[in-house]
């Protein structure tokens, strides 16, 4: 199945590494007008240098300037909500800090830059695409990553309400949730057998996720391939909260 988005306006952000960065690059060889954006300027420049088409902007989704800034570089066709962080803590050692920093990123930066991009999408009368990236912690208690769960559960909801509202104006929004994905910084937090283990176990397939296999989820989704696709959070799991 061919999946092109030829005169297409694509926002992904978190895009300076892991599935952002691949996924920005995806997009350029399907046919989109790629806009990149990450709060790591340096990881910008090296994925311009890669995919020269690609338009970057160094922004942060969590700071007061990001509606600005989207506005100057919208509108959009499509969107994914990639950026995020993960603090892994105890429950008797999760700081407040910690808490409001993952849900001024996971959240509340989702929040803003979905009604900033779908504002522009409802006066363009765009029929767009949201993608949010969410993760099997959404849906199953890990021990370290109270916030980080949280904020996830968070996601799917804010994405079901959305995909209610907006609609009616012809814009979906759906949610890839994946499990452990072999980025470099994967590879890096999930080398030792001893902590990925016992996870690998409840997987049926034995083993995570490549990030090419989330990619071309997300890629689906965004398409006109998946227009009657809506409100959805497909796990990209191996099986992991099915069984």
């Amino acid at each position: 199945m061919e999946i092109s988005f030829a005169g297409k306006r694509v926002l992904v952000t978190g895009a300076g590494q892991g599935i952002g960065r691949e996924l920005a690059k995806k997009l350029v060889s399907c046919g989109a007008t790629v806009t990149a954006l990450s709060k790591t300027e340096n990881y910008l420049k090296t994925l311009k240098d890669e995919c020269p088409p690609i338009k970057i902007v160094a922004a942060d989704v969590g700071s007061s300037e990001i509606r600005a800034i989207l506005r100057q570089h919208g509108p959009f066709d499509c969107l994914v909500n990639n950026a995020a962080l993960a603090i892994l803590e105890p429950v008797l050692e999760t700081k407040e800090e910690s808490f409001d920093l993952l849900f001024n990123v996971n959240v509340k930066g989702v929040f803003v830059v979905s009604q900033e991009v779908a504002r522009m999408m409802v006066d363009n009368k765009i029929q767009g695409s949201i993608v949010n990236i969410s993760s099997q912690a959404s849906k199953c208690a890990l021990r370290d990553h109270l916030a980080y769960c949280a904020s996830k559960s968070a996601v799917d909801m804010m994405s079901k309400v959305m995909a209610l509202e907006l609609g009616a104006h012809g814009i979906r929004v759906n949610c890839v949730n994946p499990t452990v994905v072999l980025t470099a910084m994967g590879r890096l937090g999930w080398s030792d057998p001893a902590k990925a283990g016992p996870l690998l176990q409840r997987i049926p397939l034995n083993r995570f996720a490549e990030v090419e296999e989330v990619v071309n989820v997300v890629l689906f989704l965004l398409s006109d391939k998946a227009s009657m696709v809506n409100a959805v959070e497909i796990p990209i799991d191996g099986g992991f909260l099915s069984v």
